[in-house]
């Protein structure tokens, strides 16, 4: 393991990797490990937000004596949003790196986004798989070429929305890299009433400011998924504060008309996402009446919730009649970038 005695000039330690880690006694050590193994890791912050199991013992087991990790304890759960910050406000490195719990580095990431020029925040390619796959990771990893390209605010916007009969909008999955001097010039920070959508906020929002946001196709960011994560279980209310953060960069923000456009187009998206999620809610927790009640009093929110009923059955009809849709790929691995797939 490579440790800050013996790194190379060439390998400038310079990055923060940022944890925020709930219930994560499993995981939290393949993720840190894999941060402390690249040469250019200054720092490793993880934040235990609250956890019922022993994350935090776990995290500090993990420690490889370089003196580069700190492990901090929240005694309640305040959000990934409030962890990140908290994390970025005692860290001191120029570059920022997100890492969540569940998932880890592959070797050679830093160095190789690190490599690129004229970026605020760069991002490279994400291998989603399960943990099966993840034993045999990084030898399962397709070598893309960077073909680096910038992601603008319309492409990014549009990369967030659902579609159906399609993959789920994924561009706001990107973990990239983020200049420090980039949030502090603009006070940018994670919006901490934010349990859902926090980092497509942050990066909406530094897009809005001028952001340079590149993106390159090679693999370094594995993704564990998992049918109980915590990204995949949010509140009905989460839609609400996602949608009316969308309104909130639009009131304070001065765009184009395209720009503009695109983040009504969104806005419009969660909050019929929330619309029927509330629909149903209150159908389930006050019975019909309360929900019909709800529809002849927001008559706007009629064809969201229609539109999602008919989603709903008409997904289940299929899948009752199809094999279930796994990961794709062999030996469940997939990429969110590729030269055919998921281009904004």
């Amino acid at each position: 393991m490579t440790t800050a005695a013996n790194m190379t000039p060439a390998a400038k330690p310079e990055v923060c990797v940022i944890i925020a880690a709930k219930d994560a006694q499993a995981t939290i050590a393949r993720a840190i490990a894999s941060a402390l193994r690249e040469p250019e890791t200054a720092e490793v912050i993880v934040v235990d937000d609250g956890s019922a199991d022993e994350t935090a013992t776990a995290a500090r087991h993990a420690d490889d004596q370089s003196g580069r990790l700190t492990v901090i304890r929240f005694e309640s759960n305040r959000g990934p949003a409030a962890a990140r910050n908290h994390a970025i406000s005692v860290s001191r490195s120029p570059v920022l790196a997100v890492l969540d719990a569940d998932d880890f580095f592959l070797p050679g990431r830093l160095g190789r986004l690190l490599c690129e020029k004229d970026w605020d925040f760069i991002a490279d390619n994400i291998a989603f798989m399960d943990e099966a796959a993840a034993s045999a990771a990084p030898a399962v990893i397709d070598h893309f070429p960077p073909q680096p390209r910038n992601l603008h605010l319309i492409d990014f916007v549009d990369g967030n929305i659902s579609r159906r009969n399609a993959r789920r909008g994924e561009i706001g999955f990107l973990k990239p890299l983020v200049r420090r001097d980039f949030l502090e010039g603009h006070s940018i920070r994670y919006r901490e009433t934010l349990r859902l959508g926090e980092d497509y906020d942050l990066y909406l929002r530094a897009l809005a400011k001028g952001a340079r946001y590149k993106i390159i196709h090679s693999c370094g960011y594995a993704a564990i998924v998992r049918s109980n994560s915590l990204s995949g279980s949010h509140r009905t209310e989460d839609l609400k504060r996602l949608y009316e953060a969308d309104r909130n960069v639009l009131a304070v923000t001065s765009l184009d008309r395209e720009a503009t456009a695109a983040i009504r187009r969104h806005e419009r998206h969660v909050r019929g996402r929330y619309q029927h999620r509330h629909f149903l809610d209150l159908k389930n927790q006050q019975g019909a009446k309360a929900a019909i009640g709800y529809l002849l009093r927001k008559p706007e929110a009629i064809a969201a919730v229609t539109m999602g009923i008919l989603a709903d059955k008409t997904e289940r009809f299929r899948h009752s009649r199809e094999e279930p849709i796994g990961l794709g790929g062999s030996g469940g691995l997939r990429y969110l970038l590729s030269d055919t797939v998921n281009r904004p």
